[in-house]
């Protein structure tokens, strides 16, 4: 495959073959619950790459399979969602922008802890039952701390959906339209993070390519998860998820201590 070269010239075939299984297990998930791509991909691609290589490979296959998320009802809905969550994506996309340029800074381990730690406690406390709540009246408030944290998780990881994910579940908005302003954050954020990343010398001419062809399994198993999501009851898979994400948290956190 043109552009694929270097990068299995330093990964070889068998990490090509990996980063293929873990990005179709991602878009699975994402399409069966609307989220979970980055977080999934993310944990089984940092066990046999390194953990900027493991980013790099996730930001295209974002993009694409957020857009695609954020339209699946019109633009109108979409622009409606980014109505009323403009100051959310806002300060989100500044944080990104600034967290990014941490990632080559850094140690692997480090970040491998920190993003297992946030996504085995988010996992296992959705799991157990916890939901967030807050007064109504200091909504903006909270929508700039939750973008501050989802933020700065981004950018070191590509990973900001756990605090959105949660402050979307805490305002009680309807499955579909939470679906679309979920995909419009991880949209922009995702834009952000190319741009991002091209400055940080994450997305080099090894890497982008790579990531630009990870889209397709990405896309195909998101299309499968679609099909799982219209046909069986959500509340299943999403309990069955959030095992999954337990279980990468941890194997994030054994790459950190180990």
């Amino acid at each position: 495959m043109p552009g694929l070269e270097g990068f299995i010239a330093l990964h070889g075939v068998a990490g090509l073959v990996g980063a293929a299984a873990a990005v179709a297990l991602g878009g699975f998930a994402k399409g069966v619950v609307g989220f979970a791509l980055p977080l999934i991909a993310l944990s089984l691609l940092g066990s046999f790459l390194p953990y900027d290589a493991a980013v790099a490979l996730l930001i295209v296959p974002m993009l694409v399979s957020n857009l695609f998320q954020t339209l699946r009802q019109g633009i109108g809905p979409a622009l409606g969602s980014l109505r009323q969550f403009w100051r959310l994506n806002l300060v989100l996309m500044a944080m990104i922008l600034v967290s990014a340029q941490l990632v080559v800074a850094l140690p692997d381990r480090l970040l491998f802890g920190i993003i297992g730690t946030a996504v085995t406690f988010f996992a296992a406390s959705q799991l157990a039952g916890w939901r967030p709540r807050f007064d109504l009246r200091h909504r903006g408030r909270v929508e700039v701390g939750v973008a501050l944290v989802s933020g700065f998780f981004g950018g070191l990881s590509g990973i900001w959906g756990p605090p959105l994910v949660m402050y979307l579940i805490a305002v009680n908005l309807p499955k579909t339209e939470m679906v679309r302003t979920q995909s419009l954050s991880f949209l922009l954020g995702s834009a952000v993070l190319f741009l991002a990343h091209l400055h940080s010398g994450v997305l080099d001419p090894v890497t982008l390519p790579a990531s630009a062809w990870m889209t397709v399994p990405t896309m195909l198993a998101m299309f499968l998860g679609y099909q799982v999501h219209d046909r069986l009851d959500q509340r299943r898979f999403t309990t069955l998820t959030l095992a999954v994400l337990v279980l990468s948290g941890l194997n994030l956190l054994r790459r950190a201590i180990f």
